[in-house]
């Protein structure tokens, strides 16, 4: 891997170990090219598809420009340098932001009556139902996404939900795109009280906890603080794309143990989650509907522990 050698690859601060053994690329997935069944084993062996191209790639520029255009309007965008550059002004701090596309028409065409809802309904064989809530990122420099499994934030429906991750512009190893470890997705009984929580869970016959995150959930969701160290501990590599390209689309489950990787640089990085299940199983209230209630107070659940 020659081309790792000019980046420095870090995760929560912590330099990853870049060996063959530690690091390598995801493998493509072709869908003009394999037939379902040779994407349903690939999703079962490998626990994801990484999809290069499988959206327009213009259509995926102009969503980027018109967010780019809004964070040049708010401030956050250095004004010495051209809005699609995406260099973000001094001082200014970007993470979450749904907001920012939540009901953009757009957005909402490209993400839920395009080829990834064409791409769901040809793997599951039947009717697909997405979530409706789309986790939008703006991200500066700094830390990526912790280790975690998506199955603690939105696991009261089927546990057979796919994550669908979408970067608008190309993202480099130093921008910091997603990364995945190999194989944790055969590991669920290795972390099988992390994937039993419910962020949004409480024990009514125990003395409540400290809120402990800004979303009032008692826990960060986050598996570990070290990828390094989880890695070592649960064996695999850690898996990216040397370049994610507009339209390309990263579908895993609910049980596969994913992060990020820091952002090195003064550039912003603009990605999105969203969400696709079987319609004919139980979906996660907190995602569905006209204006999901998501995480919060609204979504506290009371359980005897």
């Amino acid at each position: 891997m020659k081309t790792l050698a000019a980046h420095t690859l870090t995760a929560q601060e912590e330099t990853l170990d870049s060996s063959p053994e530690a690091f390598g690329w995801l493998r493509p997935s072709e869908p003009d090219l394999l037939d379902t069944a040779e994407l349903n084993q690939r999703l079962e062996e490998d626990g994801y598809l990484y999809l290069p191209g499988l959206l327009d790639a213009e259509k995926v520029l102009e969503i980027r420009q018109g967010v780019l255009n809004k964070l040049a309007e708010n401030g956050d965008l250095h004004p010495d340098h051209p809005v699609e550059d995406g260099i973000v002004a001094p001082g200014s701090k970007l993470a979450f932001s749904p907001e920012l596309v939540q009901q953009d028409p757009k957005v909402r065409e490209l993400l839920f009556n395009s080829s990834v809802m064409d791409f769901t309904r040809r793997l599951f064989a039947e009717p697909v139902l997405h979530f409706n809530y789309i986790w939008f990122r703006t991200m500066s420099r700094g830390l990526g996404t912790p280790p975690h499994c998506d199955l603690i934030y939105m696991g009261r429906g089927t546990r057979r939900v796919y994550t669908t991750w979408i970067p608008y512009g190309t993202v480099d190893l130093d921008l910091g795109g997603l990364m995945l470890l190999e194989g944790s997705h055969r590991k669920a009984d290795r972390i099988r009280h992390y994937l039993e929580t419910d962020v949004d869970s409480y024990c009514t016959n125990r003395p409540e906890p400290k809120v402990k995150h800004p979303n009032n959930w008692r826990i960060s969701g986050a598996l570990s603080k070290n990828p390094r160290t989880l890695r070592e501990k649960l064996g695999g590599r850690w898996l990216t794309a040397e370049n994610y390209q507009p339209g390309d689309v990263l579908l895993f489950g609910m049980e596969l143990i994913h992060a990020s990787l820091d952002n090195h640089t003064d550039r912003v990085r603009l990605s999105s989650d969203t969400r696709y299940q079987r319609a004919s199983e139980p979906a996660d209230e907190r995602w569905i509907g006209e204006n999901p209630i998501g995480h919060g107070p609204i979504a506290r659940r009371g359980l005897i522990c």
